[in-house]
C-alpha cells in the first residue's frame, strides 16, 4: 500500500507569530520554521504502517511518498519526514501562500500521478487553521473521507477510523484509496535519530513547479488587513464570593 502524506511548512509551534508593520501579513523574516504538527502526526503513522508498530501489521505501508508544497527551504520540511522514515518526497515550489482549494487541487494531481491507496495528512495546519484542505481532496478526488481521525487500522481493503466528535467517538470504515486526516491524539511522533538523518540526505526529493501541474491556482480572497489580537487586561483578585459578586455588578455584567 502506498501512502502519500502532505506536510506543511509553519511557524514553529513555539513561536509568537509578528504581525508585520505594514499590516499585509505574519513576518516570517529569521523565524523558526518546522513542519506543522498536524502533518508530523500523519508522518508518523505512515511509518508505523510502514514498520508494524503498535496496532498495525508489518508492511501494511510499502511506501510513504511526502509532499510539499512551499518555497525551496521546505525542503528541510520534507527532509525532517524522510529521517523519521518516509521513503522520498516531493517539493512542488511556490512562493506565494497558496489558498486551500488550490492546494487541493496540486494534491489530486500529484494523486493522480502518483496513484496512492491512502492519503494521510493532519486536519489542519497551524497557521491558516483552515481545516479545509482534506476534505476538499477528497471532494477532488471523488474518495471516501475520515477527519479528525483519533486511531486508525488498515485491513481487508478498508480504513477503519475513530474519530474525535462532540459527543465522543465515532467510528467510520472507509473503502480504500481514501482520504484521512488526523487528530492529535491518534499517537506522539518520534524524534529522528542521527543515523536516520544522515540516511535522509541521500534519499530522493523531487522538485517541480506549479505550473508542472496545469492547475489554476489564482487566489478567490484578498486579504485586506492583518492585525494582533487585542491585548488581554490584567485580572483582579477577590477575597469572597461576595466581593466577586459587587465587582461583576459594577462591571455591568449581573
Amino acid at each position: 500500500m502506498k501512502v502519500l502524506v502532505p506536510v506543511k511548512r509553519v511557524i514553529d509551534y513555539n513561536v509568537k507569530a509578528r504581525v508585520k508593520a505594514d499590516q499585509t501579513g505574519v513576518d516570517l523574516a529569521n523565524v523558526k520554521m518546522s513542519m506543522n504538527p498536524f502533518d508530523e502526526i500523519a508522518v508518523e503513522e505512515a511509518v508505523r504502517m510502514k514498520e508494524g508498530k503498535e496496532h498495525h501489521a508489518a508492511g501494511t505501508a510499502t511506501e510513504i511518498v511526502v509532499v510539499s508544497i512551499g518555497v525551496t527551504q521546505a525542503q528541510e520540511t520534507i527532509r525532517t519526514a524522510l529521517a523519521m522514515g518516509a521513503d522520498r518526497g516531493l517539493l512542488i515550489q511556490s512562493d506565494a501562500d497558496l489558498e486551500p482549494l488550490a492546494v487541493a487541487k496540486l494534491l489530486k494531481a500529484v494523486v493522480d500521478e502518483e496513484k496512492p491507496d491512502l492519503v494521510l495528512l493532519g486536519k489542519q495546519s497551524i497557521d491558516g487553521d483552515n481545516n479545509a484542505v482534506g476534505q476538499m481532496l477528497a471532494a477532488l478526488l471523488d474518495w471516501p473521507q475520515a477527519t479528525f481521525a483519533g486511531k486508525i487500522v488498515i485491513a481487508d481493503g478498508k480504513a477503519t477510523v475513530t474519530r474525535e466528535v462532540d459527543g465522543g467517538l465515532q467510528t467510520l470504515a472507509a473503502s480504500l484509496p481514501a482520504v484521512v486526516s488526523v487528530d492529535l491524539r491518534l499517537n506522539t511522533p518520534r524524534y529522528a535519530s542521527l543515523p536516520n538523518i544522515m540516511k535522509a540526505k541521500k534519499k530522493e526529493i523531487a522538485v517541480k513547479a506549479v505550473a508542472d501541474y496545469g492547475v489554476d491556482t489564482a487566489p478567490r480572497l484578498t486579504v485586506k488587513k492583518v492585525t494582533a489580537p487585542p491585548t488581554r487586561s490584567a485580572g483582579i483578585k477577590v477575597a469572597d464570593a461576595a466581593e466577586l459578586v459587587a465587582k461583576l455588578k459594577t462591571a455591568g455584567v449581573l
